[in-house]
């Protein structure tokens, strides 16, 4: 398929799903507005792991959990515990037709899925709050953050360190100049080791799916296949069809930093080496690079991502108890000095520029909490600030990497266009194909 074949069809979806999705819109009706003692009604697509802490989160936030949907059962059933007043559902699509007092929806479900609920949700006209990362593919962060603009609709990622101290430090510390002009930060991760398999061919083997669980719902858009569990339930991210590796694991929370501090969006390239990948599965290890131009008066940067128990070198003026302890994390450098950080952590610039440096003054605002935020917004407040639009283009930098992996040679992109340049056929995974009847 040509570029401009490949752009034209991105362009007439986004327009048809548009004028669709507005008229949906109308038609179904959208929250005018809340009070500030008014709840609002949420119902979660996905009932157990990381959705019993976004049900916990959003319960304290001050949202009423009016329904709980997962493609197994026992799940539903272990959450209804708490929230034994949430109507239980299997499918979110016929939660979404039926339940009609549901104002915003969670989705904390396999990679693969996050676009079509999230879609489904919006579609709807709700409001919505997807874990990271936002998508499985670039074409569906690019369409992903277009409708949640076009309908105005609340949004927010999971990513939750966005919205803690330490980040936003971390943040106003580098946009302040404390380590001067900045042209390399190093992130990186312990995982897969320890967490999930990687590095594995598909299993041969099939067995009937455990009872209460809806196979068929559970593949969704990913390619027919018989149960294994090797899929389900959690190890699924290690597989293409259905996760996005270590980097889709924790990128979204570990380069949420340097990209927001340095306004990393739109590489020019990216190249990958790796060990242990197949066709079906992510490796054991990688080290990314991402090249990025100069952004107006920011110089063009180099961004290496480590993952498997690859490290960057350790910087001279940390010391090793530090270094040992540091399973994941982020590394500035500057013209002036190295700063060292992650998701959460306060700044810590190192050496003598550290100890004597004077903290910078705050200018991003403190955050009331990652799920707050959302609820906030939903009621008329300010955007949450891992919003679509935001997360989209973190989430677009980050599944360039896998792209790059999974070609095994340097890519080149052009942001525009949504097209690597230099490899015609590696567009294959910017947007996949999905199985009939679960088409965006």
């Amino acid at each position: 398929m040509s570029i401009n074949t490949t752009r034209r069809r991105f362009l007439q979806g986004s327009i048809a799903a548009a004028t669709t999705l507005a008229t949906t819109r109308l038609l179904r009706g959208v929250p005018a507005g809340y009070s500030a003692n008014e709840k609002v009604n949420v119902a979660q697509i996905g009932a157990t792991g990381k959705g019993r802490d976004d049900l916990e989160g959003i319960k304290k936030a001050g949202g009423k959990v009016v329904a709980l949907c997962d493609v197994d059962a026992s799940h539903t059933a272990q959450a209804a515990h708490e929230f034994p007043n949430a109507r239980p559902h299997t499918d979110f699509r016929r939660m979404l037709e039926t339940q009609k007092d549901i104002d915003a929806v969670v989705v904390t479900i396999p990679d693969h899925q996050h676009a079509f609920a999230a879609m489904t949700a919006m579609r709807h006209g709700k409001h919505v709050y997807c874990q990271k990362p936002l998508t499985h593919d670039i074409y569906e962060a690019r369409l992903l953050r277009k409708t949640a603009a076009e309908l105005k609709l609340a949004t927010q990622m999971g990513n939750e360190g966005h919205s803690s101290e330490g980040l936003r430090a971390q943040v106003d510390w580098i946009r302040a100049g404390v380590l001067g002009p900045v042209t390399e930060v190093h992130v990186w991760t312990d995982r897969p080791v320890g967490w999930w398999p990687q590095g594995l061919e598909r299993p041969s083997a099939s067995a009937p799916a455990p009872p209460g669980l809806d196979w068929d719902l559970w593949l969704g858009t990913a390619p027919e296949r018989p149960y294994n569990a090797a899929y389900h339930p959690f190890k699924w991210r290690g597989f293409w069809d259905f996760g996005t590796g270590a980097l889709g694991d924790m990128a979204c929370h570990i380069m949420d930093v340097p990209c927001w501090a340095l306004n990393l969006t739109g590489p020019c390239a990216v190249e990958a080496e790796s060990q242990g990948m197949t066709a079906e599965s992510g490796p054991n290890w990688s080290i990314i690079t991402w090249h990025f131009p100069a952004r107006g008066d920011l110089p063009p940067l180099k961004m290496k991502w480590y993952d498997g128990g690859k490290r960057p070198d350790k910087p001279a003026d940390l010391p090793d108890a530090q270094w040992r302890k540091a399973k994941g994390g982020c590394m500035f450098v500057g013209e002036k000095g190295v700063m060292c950080g992650s998701q959460i952590q306060r700044p810590n610039v190192l050496g003598a520029l550290g100890k004597e440096l004077t903290p910078p003054a705050r200018t991003l605002p403190r955050s009331p909490g990652h799920y707050v935020e959302w609820i906030d917004a939903i009621k008329g407040g300010p955007a949450a600030m891992s919003n679509f639009d935001y997360a989209a283009q973190l989430a677009e930098t980050v599944l360039l990497g896998n792209i790059a992996l999974r070609c095994g040679q340097r890519i080149e992109w052009d942001a525009a266009e949504m097209q690597v340049i230099n490899l015609p056929e590696a567009n294959r995974l910017a947007r996949r194909e999905y199985r009939k009847g679960w088409e965006l």
